[in-house]
């Protein structure tokens, strides 16, 4: 059965398609994107007030499996995706055991294909068991089918070992992800340092802990000339020294996390172990810049760094809890409640930051609305709003600080590898 949507509005920014069309799906394949296509014979999906963006792309989560699998598993995870929006996952490598070998990354894609919701790509680990001493076979995890290396959740301290990472990186034609985060200055620290830190009677982390890992690891790429992506970008600094860097012609790209532009360090006050994230939320300020970078472009891309954590692990007295937060299914309405409502940036922005950059980022064949190609899109009412519920979280753990909140955009089709696989009328 041919499927026809009628009459949605795209945003296609990779074809620079932007307005009402109609989109025919025939057995999961694009085949007409036109002004008006005849019905006849066709199921009917009406889009008429709706948006259609390309499927989004999350480059930065963590699905727990294989190891922890009552945080989180492949196909808890696809769900949860799925329902924000997501079509594409890439998995970080901190599992148990962490993906730092061929066995493991084709146990993902077995495991993956069996589930066949959509597409999860492994990143492979930078070092062996994470440990930050022993380059892992980078040669071979490629072969394996990682999409880019990373220590994520750990930095990697050794400036050599990180050195020689990115010259291999350069060899093999993979991205390095940095988790920038100077552990002798962030060690035991539990959130941002400042006056709240030491009202509360926490240890503080000092933003220079992200501030000169960055530094480093973008003048490590001018040496190598390899490609850097900064992960979760949290301080104005950071923002900065981007900015130059990609001023200077070093192939550095960078990601933050909603999170970064919509909750200040203060969320914290009442020792609130959701807000418990690494790095850790920062100061007006700090989103203020963030929000610049993601307007100028200094910020290519919207990743989740979707953190699932169990009850007991976010239960307890805040220096005893867990780092993270989940957010496969709120960030897309972060984003257009913290960045579209207040014309921060525009739709079709958007639409690069959470789909096509990290594509391109990642070089995966996704990110856009193309004929010929498996049908890879979710329509969305931006005039309906939803709120965000415990009892109706698809992840396996609920650790979020966004319940309650209130939310812009309803997403109520998607369709990923060419199957409607959320239909929510």
């Amino acid at each position: 059965m041919s499927i026809l949507i009628k009459g949605g509005y795209i945003v296609d920014p990779e074809n620079k398609l932007e307005g009402v069309y109609d989109i025919l799906i025939d057995d999961g394949e694009i085949k007409k994107i036109e002004k008006d296509i005849d019905s006849e014979k066709c199921e009917l999906i009406d889009g008429k007030g709706k948006y259609i963006f390309p499927g989004l792309v999350d480059m930065h989560c963590h699905l727990r499996e294989p190891g922890r699998e009552d945080e989180e598993t492949l196909l808890s995870g696809s769900l949860s995706g799925i329902k924000g929006g997501f079509t594409t996952l890439c998995c970080m490598p901190n599992t148990k055991p962490p993906i730092d070998n061929q066995g493991i990354v084709e146990y993902i894609y077995n495991e993956n294909k069996k589930i066949g919701l959509m597409d999860i790509f492994p990143v492979g680990a930078i070092t062996k068991n994470l440990e930050g001493k022993e380059l892992t076979e980078i040669g071979e995890l490629k072969k394996a089918g990682v999409v880019a290396i990373s220590d994520d959740g750990n930095c990697v301290m050794d400036s050599e070992v990180m050195r020689r990472a990115m010259e291999y990186s350069k060899m093999f034609d993979l991205l390095v992800i940095s988790h920038c985060e100077d552990k002798n200055l962030s060690r035991g620290g539990l959130m941002n340092e400042g006056y709240l830190s030491s009202l509360l009677g926490l240890k503080g982390i000092p933003r220079q802990a992200e501030i000169v890992m960055v530094a480093r690891d973008i003048e490590l790429a001018k040496l190598t000339e390899a490609k850097l992506h900064i992960a979760h970008v949290s301080t104005k600094e950071t923002v900065e020294l981007i900015r130059q860097a990609k001023k200077r012609g070093i192939k550095v790209t960078a990601e933050t996390c909603p999170h970064y532009f919509s909750l200040t360090e203060e969320r914290i006050l009442g020792y609130n172990t959701n807000c418990k994230v690494n790095p850790p939320l920062r100061t007006p300020e700090d989103i203020e810049a963030i929000k610049e970078g993601l307007r100028d472009g200094t910020i290519d891309v919207i990743a989740t760094d979707h953190a699932p954590h169990a009850d007991f692990e976010k239960d307890v007295e805040f220096e005893q809890a867990s780092f993270g937060m989940i957010g496969l299914e709120t960030a897309l309405g972060i984003a257009l409640k913290e960045l579209i409502k207040t014309k921060i940036i525009s739709l079709s922005q958007l639409v690069e930051k959470m789909s096509l950059n990290p594509a391109k980022i990642l070089g995966l064949d996704k990110g856009s609305i193309n004929i010929g190609k498996p049908a890879d899109l979710i329509i969305v009412d931006l005039d309906k709003s939803w709120e965000v519920k415990r009892e109706k979280i698809v992840s396996k753990s609920k650790n979020t600080p966004f319940l309650n909140w209130t939310l812009p955009g309803v997403i109520e089709y998607v369709f990923a590898k060419g199957k409607l696989v959320l239909n929510k009328n």
